[in-house]
């Protein structure tokens, strides 16, 4: 099972766990632990079929997908390969001359405990007439729904707030979209390349945007070790840092302006 696969089995061992509990409710003649374990497994299996469905994957190929197979996806296949890199300044004239910015937060964000400083970006930016849109993959982060929980923290509208399928087609008239340690949720390989453990699996589309900012801390593959071509795409900025750090800089840039 690849990392890439780790969060489906999670929520499916979630789900053999309400499903245990619902059993020992049985033999100990307890209705308060046969109905909660029921509720749990049943929800643990709701979120598992989300989230094969959000990688365009089966259950079964999840789990036996791999077994006896050779790994054929290598992360740093030693190609040297050239990407371009802003600093805090540089990606707030970016950010600031722009008319459109959708921001793709992913597991990155979380880690760095960003959501806060991504509102406050997004509210400077909005004062300056920007258009600011979330675009939201169901599997970014650990979880389906984890990315909405952490920008619902920081107070973001909720109709800010864009699923897959709705900004998809909005990337190509955006001028910048702003990555926030999404990885394998943007990897264009995931449309292009059959050898990829990401191949086949529903993207959002950043590299159809006029310019796009990855904020990451290295060159590092996601979960799938698979590599991300969008980092060397020629639209793409990589500012490399901690997301919070580095968004903290951006909004003091664009406030002296």
């Amino acid at each position: 099972i690849g990392g890439a696969d780790m969060p489906v089995v999670i929520s499916l061992l979630n789900s053999y766990s309400g499903m245990a509990g619902a059993a020992a409710g049985f033999v100990l003649h307890n209705n308060v632990l046969i109905i909660s374990g029921a509720l749990v497994g049943a929800s643990g299996i709701i979120l598992t079929q989300i989230m094969c469905r959000a990688m365009n994957r089966s259950l079964t190929n999840v789990l036996f997908g791999a077994f006896g197979a050779t790994s054929t996806a290598v992360a740093g296949d030693g190609v040297d390969r050239p990407v371009r890199t802003v600093r805090p300044e540089d990606a707030a004239v970016m950010l600031g001359y722009a008319r459109s910015v959708v921001f793709v937060p992913g597991y990155g964000l979380a880690v760095a405990q960003a959501q806060h400083s991504v509102k406050e970006l997004a509210s400077l930016l909005e004062k300056r007439g920007v258009d600011v849109k979330y675009a939201i993959h169901p599997v970014a982060g650990r979880m389906p729904g984890h990315m909405n929980v952490l920008l619902a923290e920081a107070d973001v509208p909720y109709d800010k707030l864009y699923e897959m399928d709705d900004i998809n087609r909005e990337f190509e008239r955006t001028d910048v979209a702003l990555v926030i340690g999404a990885n394998d949720v943007t990897n264009p390989a995931a449309r292009t390349d059959p050898k990829s453990p990401l191949y086949g699996m529903p993207i959002l589309n950043v590299d159809h945007a006029k310019s796009v900012i990855v904020i990451k801390r290295s060159m590092n593959p996601g979960f799938a070790g698979s590599d991300n071509d969008l980092y060397c795409n020629k639209k793409t900025a990589m500012l490399f840092g901690d997301a919070k750090k580095m968004l903290v800089a951006v909004v003091g840039e664009i406030s002296k302006s």
